[in-house]
């Protein structure tokens, strides 16, 4: 009986716990007595960021500036360069983000303001300022050829620089040819200041070709920059080239393939092999109405030559040489130029191009390699080897 009792006050004390939790709310949602609920967190206002942040240095010039938003969207943005321009930029689609469309200028401070709404309908701003990466030196890049030019189908693509390069890696990759005929060719440096393209055969004629060198922003090593991108497009012109077999005295002139002229020709003198016309493939590098040229060791100074056009820095010419009419188809009498007859040589400057390839065979005297453009002086494997990628 005792055990009976002490189960049955336990349930009363159950049943009125249970009824006392059943009449303690009222109606309104608050407790009889007590206070409101807590209410639902406020929106979050708008978060706007920046890259590069605010005081950042060193900032590489090609980096875009993004302003992004959290939680809102972007009203204005404003990228200043120190003299209070706009740099150019574009909200994204959805506003929430802003980025930069124009490269930065080497050691300058830019400045930032931007303005967003948050989903609470509130404004946020966010300034700040950073500055771009100062270069130990700024150096000029050349282009050749030029634009508009129209050249012969050995014309190699060169970029010169003023101070010697060590990322050359880096400047092949921001390189860039574009061809209206497939054309296969390779970089390959010729110095520490300069890198050629070549294709592996001569060009196809009538090819345009375009070339760009954004090189601006690119680290060439030792804190030197680039000072501007460079671009260029030039024609291949007609398929025009000189074959000259020294023995022979005769300088071969083809076209497309086919013999076009035959000169009579004194090429350099073959008792001496130091004065021979060099062997190798080289190209027409100038064309001089008149040149003077001198060379005291030999005994001749100020010698004035028409029709000259210069297929080699070692001072190979193809020029006119009236007062060696009586070698000239006969014997091999110059110091390693070619001589033709005043009107034979009239005749070849008119129909010479920049860029003609002259193919020298039959000398004792190896090839010239010390003259600017000798790019056709070694095989394609070795050629491809010169590349730094």
């Amino acid at each position: 009986m005792i055990e009976r009792r002490t189960v049955f006050k336990a349930a009363l004390a159950a049943s009125a716990a249970t009824v006392a939790a059943a009449c303690t709310s009222g109606g309104d949602g608050t407790q009889d007595g007590g206070t409101a609920a807590p209410e639902a967190p406020a929106a979050p206002a708008a978060v706007i960021t920046a890259e590069p942040a605010a005081d950042a240095t060193d900032v590489p010039v090609l980096q875009p500036v993004t302003v992004r938003v959290a939680q809102g969207t972007l009203t204005e943005v404003k990228l200043t360069n120190p003299d209070g321009k706009a740099v150019e930029g574009a909200l994204s689609d959805d506003k929430t983000s802003w980025t930069s469309s124009e490269a930065l200028g080497y050691d300058k401070t830019y400045t930032y303001d931007a303005t967003a709404t948050g989903t609470d309908g509130k404004p946020v701003t966010l300034t700040g300022s950073f500055s771009t990466l100062k270069p130990a030196s700024t150096v000029r890049v050349t282009l050749n050829p030029a634009d508009d030019v129209t050249v012969g189908v050995a014309m190699p693509v060169s970029v010169k620089f003023t101070s010697a390069v060590k990322n050359k890696a880096a400047v092949e990759q921001a390189l860039k040819i574009e061809t209206s005929t497939d054309v296969e060719g390779s970089w390959g440096w010729l110095s520490d200041q300069q890198v050629d393209w070549r294709p592996k055969e001569y060009w196809p004629a009538g090819t345009t070709v375009k070339v760009e060198a954004k090189l601006y922003g690119t680290d060439l090593g030792g804190g030197a920059y680039p000072r501007a991108d460079v671009t260029t497009e030039f024609k291949i012109g007609r398929n025009q080239v000189v074959k000259i077999n020294t023995p022979d005295h005769k300088m071969n002139v083809y076209r497309g393939g086919s013999l076009s002229k035959s000169y009579p020709c004194s090429n350099g003198k073959d008792s001496d092999v130091n004065l021979n016309t060099p062997n190798g493939t080289y190209i027409i590098m100038t064309k001089e109405p008149s040149a003077i040229f001198d060379n005291a060791r030999y005994g001749y100074t100020n010698v004035n030559k028409k029709w000259a056009c210069r297929f080699s820095n070692h001072g190979e010419f193809i020029h006119e040489n009236q007062d060696n009419a009586a070698n000239i188809g006969k014997a091999n009498t110059s110091h390693g130029c070619v001589n033709l007859l005043e009107s034979d040589a009239k005749n070849y400057f008119d129909s010479a191009l920049i860029g003609d390839p002259v193919e020298i065979t039959g000398s004792k005297l190896g090839p010239v390699v010390n003259s600017d453009v000798n790019d056709w002086l070694v095989s394609w494997s070795a050629w491809q080897a010169k590349s730094a990628l």
